[in-house]
């Protein structure tokens, strides 16, 4: 039994798609978020930035007590995440590569469309993970960089958003795919419009669902899983709290979200909740055993 939270992190409000299959999948466990909103959108970041972006947002949820980790960010799975886990004692998974699973075992006829993030697309990340299990399959990758930016602008069901959508969804459908991969974990908030577009034979595939399968294996197995639910879940952001607790309450689902502004600007510890609560220190209250 391990009372201690897992830690969830992303580029902002899309790794609460990941948070509300926690809520479903593992609803003893508790949950401590952090948006980095204030750097959003990771998509075409450099290796070293979305690396150092990484460490530091882990080094703040290890230090806030998480005993296990999710890379709740496509971009980070598919090009950091390995070279992370080496660096942290606690454990660390990312959302990529349950997702390249499933798919494999839900296409019937072995072509498979990914949208994700530029940074996603270009590593054909998602491509690799897939021919792990399907050799013969074909994997078609579009890059979707105006979506992130329309979601965490709330802009969830705006003409624009669903003409950006069919630009990039179409190209897919007319690939003859009948598996997609949500390759960011934003996309599932415009899944309704996505259904519409691909049509109902095309199976859609959320990363973050498939994940959470995987993590509740894992704790089991590493002894960490949690008997009973010791607080509610908290939610940290870098950037302006009240755009991300407003985008973020759409996702159907979710609780209510309170967040907390912190100022990751500064690494030298502590940690110091600069807005949105109680002005107190963030890191160094208490020590944890990691494994």
């Amino acid at each position: 039994m391990d009372l201690r939270p897992i830690g969830v992190y992303d580029s902002g409000v899309g790794g609460l798609t990941v948070v509300r299959e926690i809520s479903r999948g593992l609803p003893k466990e508790r949950v401590i978020y952090f948006g980095d909103t204030a750097r959003v959108p990771y998509g075409d970041r450099t290796t070293g930035e979305l690396r150092r972006f990484s460490q530091e947002i882990i080094t703040f949820l290890k230090n806030q007590g998480s005993k296990f980790i999710i890379a709740a960010c496509n971009t980070t799975s598919s090009q950091v995440l390995d070279d992370i886990k080496m660096r942290f004692e606690v454990p660390v998974i990312g959302v990529l590569r349950p997702g390249a699973y499933a798919a494999s075992k839900a296409t019937r006829v072995g072509r498979i469309g990914v949208i994700a993030t530029i940074g996603t697309t270009r590593s054909n990340a998602y491509e690799k993970a897939i021919r792990e299990h399907l050799p013969e399959g074909q994997v078609f990758g579009m890059a979707c960089p105006r979506l992130v930016p329309l979601i965490e602008e709330g802009n969830l069901d705006s003409e624009e958003t669903i003409h950006v959508l069919r630009s990039y969804l179409n190209p897919l459908v007319k690939k003859g795919i009948d598996v997609l991969i949500l390759g960011c974990t934003h996309y599932p908030y415009l899944v309704k419009h996505i259904k519409t577009i691909v049509g109902p034979g095309v199976g859609i595939i959320d990363p973050a669902e498939e994940t959470i399968k995987e993590v509740a294996v894992i704790l089991k197995k590493l002894g960490l899983e949690s008997t009973e639910k010791t607080g509610p879940y908290e939610f940290f952001v870098s950037g302006e709290p009240s755009r991300f607790m407003a985008v973020g309450e759409k996702l159907p689902g979710n609780e209510q979200i309170k967040a907390k502004q912190v100022n990751l600007s500064d690494l030298s510890f502590p940690f110091r909740i600069i807005r949105g609560g109680d002005d107190k220190l963030g890191t160094g209250v208490k020590k944890y055993d990691t494994v």
